[in-house]
């Protein structure tokens, strides 16, 4: 389950230990001058002979032994699509404190307390492009609020991932404003990495890594596709695709030489059903096999299983196929029930990494009536038959069908069931 890294990622050990002897860092015992004897010295009443080595002299020469390099253990917490529909901001507009802002604060509050890891990874799947872009969250046309991004970091989320098939709901000129819109929440918040979209080629060969716990983590980002727009011609921007392999793979190769730890995430897979294709198993496990550790998947908006994925060498990297959504205004139950990913990434003294600790819990997206109002987030440990009860669900006209407007606390259960192993299911 691990794989030893290649080029400097190797070498970090070894400096930081060599580093901290010479900055004397190690617990060295002082040596007392009355108790310093001799190897050649008798037994006896322990005085110190004629001919004896001085103290002075024998501390001065005695080598120091090196710190014994130690494990790193990244906490990372993983969740899907932030999906900001209509009601979603709507609600967060009627909880506001004049009613015409946005506290997105309200719809996140429940699952803040989750949120703890030393990475914690998001999709932003909404566009945020600021001043002279309409506020939109339906037909395949979305821009959220400012406040979101706001509300985003304030629960705790240190990872923002934009690299999924709504790119270009509002043009270039959109997405060159969300990229804007994201620098500058970097540059007020150093703590933060938003990525996964390019400015031109040459920032696309510009690898984006972070420090945690010591330790360099690369992040890299693709897509399936992009709602069926495309760049313009004379736009430098970049997006990489899923399908561009050849790329995909000399990025993970490359993030593996400046990096301890590569994540991966990939915004693909069919909408609304369980089932993950054989396309994105296939991709996956070449992923794993050019060297990403870890996998977060995106996008079909309904929670997919996960697993170890062994390399030909025998080491093993870890994917989730998609999170589904984290929140939502959608009006099918599968759509309501999302995945918490709560794992560790643990860098071995030796470059190796393994991924271990792995726990998944259901997030539900919760409102009432079918306007859908008071929209929140939920924990499953939170959620009761008495919430259940109250859902707006079974009142939404523009589901599916009956059948999808089921919902019980038995029903999330066996959703969730349907897409988590059991070895990985938590629900406290």
């Amino acid at each position: 389950m691990s794989r030893k890294k290649q080029g400097v990622s190797v070498l970090i050990p070894l400096t930081v230990a060599l580093c901290c002897m010479l900055a004397g860092c190690g617990n060295t015992g002082q040596i007392d001058d009355n108790a310093a004897v001799p190897a050649n010295a008798p037994a006896g009443n322990g005085n110190i002979l004629e001919n004896s080595v001085p103290a002075e002299t024998e501390a001065e020469t005695t080598i120091p032994e090196e710190p014994t390099a130690t494990d790193t253990n990244i906490h990372v917490v993983a969740v899907g699509d932030n999906l900001v529909q209509q009601f979603v901001y709507q609600s967060a507009q009627n909880h506001s404190a004049d009613g015409v802002s946005f506290n997105f604060d309200y719809c996140y509050e429940n699952i803040k307390p989750l949120i703890h890891g030393d990475i914690n990874m998001i999709n932003q799947e909404t566009l945020i492009c600021g001043e002279g872009f309409e506020i939109s969250g339906s037909n395949f046309n979305f821009n959220s609020p400012t406040a979101l991004g706001d509300a985003v970091i304030n629960t705790g989320f240190n990872v923002i991932t934009m690299c999924n098939n709504h790119l270009l709901d509002k043009g270039a000129s959109g997405l060159n404003a969300c990229i804007n819109y994201w620098d500058e929440k970097m540059a007020a918040h150093p703590e933060i990495l938003a990525c996964g979209v390019y400015r031109d080629y040459m920032d696309m060969q510009k690898i984006r890594t972070k420090e945690f716990c010591g330790k360099t983590v690369a992040f890299l980002s693709y897509t399936e596709n992009t709602n069926g727009y495309s760049i313009p011609d004379n736009s430098e921007l970049e997006i990489i695709y899923t399908s561009q392999e050849e790329l995909i793979q000399q990025q993970i190769e490359a993030a593996n030489q400046i990096a301890d730890v590569v994540i991966v995430t990939a915004h693909w897979g069919a909408e609304d059903t369980f089932n993950v294709t054989d396309g994105v198993k296939a991709l996956a496990q070449k992923m794993i096999d050019w060297g990403a550790d870890v996998i977060v998947g995106t996008h079909p908006h309904v929670g997919h299983t996960m697993e170890y994925l062994t390399r030909p060498d025998g080491t093993q990297g870890f994917v989730f196929y998609s999170l589904g959504n984290f929140i939502s205004a959608q009006t099918d139950n599968m759509n309501l029930v999302g995945e918490l990913a709560d794992f560790d990434i643990v860098a071995k003294a030796d470059g190796t990494v393994t991924i271990e600790n792995v726990q998944v819990s259901p997030v539900i997206t919760h409102y009432e009536g079918g306007s859908q109002s008071n929209l929140r987030l939920y924990p499953y440990s939170m959620y009761s038959d008495d919430l259940a009860a109250q859902h707006g669900l079974p009142y939404c006209t523009s589901s599916t069908g009956p059948s999808y407007q089921v919902w019980s606390m038995e029903k999330i259960r066996e959703m969730f069931e349907t897409s988590v192993p059991e070895q990985f299911r938590k629900y406290d």
